[in-house]
This record gives C-alpha cells, structure tokens and sequence, in this order.
C-alpha cells in the first residue's frame, strides 16, 4: 500500500485528518528496519513524512522558497502565520539578493552571505550564482575560496559535507553512512595537503570541494542532493594551525606511509559500496606526490579523475588550442617553457604530448620541446639536488642543471611560457620582455591561483609586450588599456572543464576516465571561443556561457563514450541535449502542493492581493 502512495504527497505532510490517516495506515505496512532507514535517509528534494511538518518546510534549505510559498501552500503546509502577509516571486528575491550583496564591501563577507543563503534557500543560491556567474564565481571559488579556507575555524557555522578522520580507520563505510542522502552520483574529496597555492591547511580545505560542488551544479546542473563534498583529515604539518585555537581539525602532524594508503584505500572500497562503482570521486588538492600516485592507483579502477593535474591540464591547452588560431603555429612547432613541476605542470605537458602526438609527432619528438624548472632548477638528468621520480624524468634534459630562470628563457627562446609555480612575479619584466623579442606573439599563462600567487599579472604581461601577447591567467584580472586597445584577459579555469566533464561521465555511466575525455573538452571549449573574443585578447568563452559549454562538453563526451563501446546507459538516448537537458537540476521554484490530490475545500482566510513593490538600489 505504502509504495501506491505518492511520494510528494507523503512529503507535503498534509494537516488534513483524512490524508493523516491515510499516511499512518501505509507507514504500517514498513518493516521496522525500513522505518529507520526511511526515518534517516533525505533523498533528493524529499524528506520522510514524520519530518518535514510547518516550520520544517522553512528551514529545510531545499524545500524552503521563503516568501514565495503562496497563501494554498502555506495553509496546506503548516506554515500560515509563521510569515509575514507578503507574497513574492522568485524573481523579487533575487533583485533583493543581488542589492544585499552589492552592498558588502569585502569578498569574504559576500562569501558568508553567499553561504548563509545555500544554507537557507537551495533553489535561489543556485539560480543568483547561475545567472551571474560572472560576479560571483570569484566569490564562491578562486580567488576568495582561498581566504576562506584560511578563516575557515572562525567562519564555520554548520555541517556541508563529510570530514572523515585517520581515526575513523575501521569504520568508514559506517561514516559514510552518517551522510543522509542515498543516492550520492559525485563526490570531491581533499586532505588539505595543498589547498591552491596556501598550502596545508588541513581540515579547513573543506571549502575546496564544497565551492566544486557548487560550480557543478550552477555551471552543468548536476543535481545537488547527488554530490557530497568531503575532507580526509589526516592531520596537518602546519604548525600555526596546529597551535590556532580555532583550528576545527585533528591536532596532529600527517600520517604518511602505509597507514595512509590504506585509509585512502579503505575510503575508496566504502565509497563503491555505499553508493556503487559508477560513483564519480574528484581528487581535489592533494600534494604532488600523493596526486599522481593515487590518480595511477585508482583510474583503472574506480570512477575517478584528478582535476588539478588533468582538468587543469585540459583548460591549458584549451587555451592553446585557441592560441593556434591567432599564431598559426600547430602545437609541434611551439617551443613550451613550464616554470613549476607539480602535478598541474606535468598534467599540462602530458597532454600538449597527446595533443602533438595526434598531430603525427613521436612522444620523443614532442617531449622534446617541453622545458620544465622546478623549485631545484630545470628538470636535467645531471643534477643531483631534487629528485626526477615519476612523469618528472620523462621531461629531464641532457643540460647542465642550473636554477637561472630568465637565463634558460634566453637560450632556449620559447614561444609559450607556462607558469604553474605559485611564486608571484616570477615573470618579471625582463622575462616578458625577451619573450616579446623572441615572438610576434608570444603566448604567457600565468595559471597559479590565488591572484597574489600569479607570476605576472595581465598589465605586466601586455605592458611589457607591447601589448602582443596572448595572456591567460587562472584568477580573473581586470582588463588592461595599451594604447587605443583594450584587452580583456581570458581565466584559464578550471571550471570551464570539471562541471561539464562530470555531467558527461555521470550520464553516460563511464566507469573509467581516459585522457581522450579531456582532450574532448579542451577542443570544445577552444571551438566556443569566438573571433570576436580573441581579438579582445580573449581565448575563453566569456564565462556566462559556460553552462551551455557544459552541456556541449557532456554530448561530445556521451558521444564518444558509445563509439568507444565504454557507455553503460542503454539504449543510447536518441536526443542526447534533450537527454542531457532533462537530467539538470531546475533552479526555479516548483509547486510545493502535489498535483495529483484534490485538495479538501477549507475556510482559507480572504486576503487582499497586494501589487509588488518595486526595489530601488541605492
């Protein structure tokens, strides 16, 4: 009986004395082990009837839609009275959200606002950041994500997301299980090992996945009650965390070794069994020689990508690839100088190596033409201070090893000049000078985030260019004026990738990811960048369009993926927008009522209609 009762209309926990009783006989029919799991879990946009009564549709982030809740809903609901008289649209609430955050002065103060409003009101967190992305997704991630993880012991106010402790070695699953939602499609975990360019910061990286997460939703519409953010707070070698009164996380210095590998390990098996293998999990922030080894440990077998070597990696050549149409060079005729040999560094090089090996060069050949320093000095096969372990020998030079970056630039005279170091200012004037001299367009990324952590900022790159280079960064810059032009520097972000890439991966049900889907994406994005954009000095889609970029990343993928017979959906959709289309998260309010029960006649209360007022912004 229970399963012919309609699930909205066990939600809407009706006042009526016949529909009580109608809930009370079909809860019956549950076994008591059904009763709890049902009494636990929140599936989607659904909370069990016994918990969802008045003013719980008000504080129920995703049922709540303030004072948009009409005078039928919030008499049916419980919720008459527990308002003020006054109706309005979502559209309303939105112009008022927009003055109250154009009225903060401080970014990390437009953070909180942005935070207390998805802790209260779902639908129009997600429809505001959607609908100006522009404006706010500075705010929500890069740069101001940063200094919120710094903050993040005196700010945090309530749960977003799992922290799970070395301590909890053992019994992960059962702390997975504590997560109330059952049906969990994408998960973004870190250990807070190197939250951008700041650092370990420990138990306070939580706000990495938790703005992720965020941007998948508003960038390709994957549903929010499908992604879980999560920490694996192992400790932290942060001293001034460890002795910060507000730190929130394990007092401890890292565990490393075995007993790491195997919580990581043990992270991984619980994941797939609570909630199956085709559950994407995102490695977000890990230090450098975690990243690889865990990426190489587990693609093969689990759902799983790391975005900061390989979604960072395919935003770079994206950018390239754009590139290619201003300079006319193909990628085997470009000469790369990387400053920084971390993970995104070598993610990039692995696949501009893709890139000119589809274009008929050797992986030897292309390898070849891709110089890299790190913090000891240019990856040669002599030097002795540093180490080459991993994809780092792979680029090492038979050249005397020397640390003299301006020096290597002026001998090895690149065409594009890549800087992955989080050391700002290290292209300095001299730098970009020689790369104007050796280039009629040289190409300049400075891809470190946060802002303060950029080898050069966009005014340095153009001014002393001439203003004919091609520049990216990864944090947005305002643009710069040289001459009677004005540039508008493209943002190398990330988040021109990862949502559409997940939103693709989660509806053609691929169970491994393979660099080819990255490199789908870079060519997507690159085919959304318009000449009109690049002579602005842009080669990115403006950022308002990156939803419908998601989408467009998603079908390429879903197309690929039944090509190479890897899809696990079928049969195959024969519309895959509309497929893709359907399967979004909708933003706008719904009707709270259910519409398939007629609604008793009742002594609802006369009101008087009353006209919107209009909101002026002062």
């Amino acid at each position: 009986m229970f399963a012919s009762v309609p699930r909205s209309f066990i939600t809407g926990a009706i006042r009526s004395p016949g529909k009580k009783a109608l809930l009370l006989e079909a809860s019956k029919t549950l076994s008591s082990e059904e009763s709890k799991k049902e009494i636990h879990e929140v599936s989607g946009d659904v909370i069990c009837p016994s918990q969802v009564m008045g003013i719980d549709h008000l504080r129920d982030p995703r049922l709540n839609k303030g004072l948009a809740f009409t005078l039928e809903e919030r008499q049916a609901l419980g919720i008459h009275g527990l308002q003020p008289a006054r109706f309005k649209t979502q559209e309303e609430q939105l112009e008022l959200c927009r003055i109250s955050i154009d009225r903060y002065q401080e970014d990390l103060n437009k953070y909180l606002y942005l935070t207390e409003l998805h802790d209260r009101n779902e639908k129009l967190f997600f429809r505001l950041l959607t609908e100006n992305i522009e404006a706010l997704m500075p705010i929500v991630y890069t740069p101001t994500v940063g200094l919120a993880c710094q903050k993040f012991g005196l700010i945090y106010r309530r749960p977003r997301g799992l922290f799970i402790t070395i301590n909890d070695i053992g019994h992960v699953f059962e702390v997975l299980r504590n997560w109330p939602e059952p049906n969990v499609r994408a998960i973004v975990v870190t250990d807070g090992e190197r939250i951008l360019g700041l650092g370990d910061l420990g138990a306070c990286g939580m706000g990495i996945p938790v703005g992720k997460l965020a941007l998948y939703t508003a960038l390709a519409g994957i549903k929010p009650h499908e992604c879980l953010p999560i920490v694996l707070d192992v400790g932290t070698n942060n001293q001034n965390l460890l002795e910060d009164p507000l730190y929130v996380g394990l007092r401890q210095k890292r565990v490393t070794g075995k007993l790491y590998d195997d919580f990581v390990d043990e992270f991984m098996e619980a994941v797939v069994r609570r909630y199956g293998q085709n559950t994407l999990i995102q490695f977000e922030d890990f230090a450098n020689h975690n990243a690889f080894r865990l990426l190489k440990k587990y693609r093969d077998y689990y759902c799983t990508f790391n975005d900061d070597i390989q979604g960072t990696a395919s935003v770079a050549v994206s950018g390239l690839m754009a590139c290619k149409r201003i300079t006319g060079k193909k990628f085997s005729e470009n000469t790369f100088c990387f400053l920084g040999a971390g993970g995104a560094a070598l993610g990039i090089a692995d696949l501009i190596v893709r890139a000119m090996v589809l274009e008929g060069s050797s992986i030897e050949d292309a390898r070849s033409k891709i110089w890299m320093m790190d913090i000891d000095g240019l990856l040669a096969k002599e030097r002795i201070e540093g180490n080459l372990d991993g994809h780092k020998k792979y680029y090492a030079k038979d050249h005397p090893p020397t640390k003299d970056f301006a020096g290597l630039v002026n001998e090895i005279r690149p065409s594009v000049l890549i800087g992955a170091s989080a050391t700002g200012g290290a292209f300095t004037q001299d730098i970009l000078t020689a790369m104007g001299t050796f280039n009629d367009r040289p190409v300049i990324f400075a891809l470190s985030n946060p802002t303060a952590k950029a080898e050069c900022t966009a005014e340095q790159a153009y001014t002393f260019t001439e203003g004919r280079c091609i520049f990216a960064s990864g944090s947005p810059f305002a643009p710069v004026k040289i001459g009677n032009t004005l540039f508008k520097p493209g943002q190398g972000n990330n988040a021109y990738i990862f949502p559409g890439v997940a939103l693709g991966i989660l509806t053609s049900g691929i169970h491994h990811i393979s660099e080819d889907v990255f490199l789908i994406a870079a060519e997507t994005v690159a085919e959304n960048v318009s000449e009109d954009d690049l002579s602005k000095g842009r080669i990115y889609p403006p950022l308002r369009t990156i939803r419908e970029v998601s989408v467009q990343i998603a079908i390429k993928i879903i197309e690929y993926a039944y090509k190479e017979r890897i899809a696990t959906v079928y049969p195959k959709p024969e519309d895959l927008r509309r497929y893709v289309e359907e399967r979004q998260y909708n933003h706008n309010y719904e009707p709270s009522l259910p519409q398939l029960w007629q609604w008793p006649k009742g002594p609802y209360i006369k009101t008087r209609p009353m006209e919107p007022a209009k909101l002026t912004h002062k």
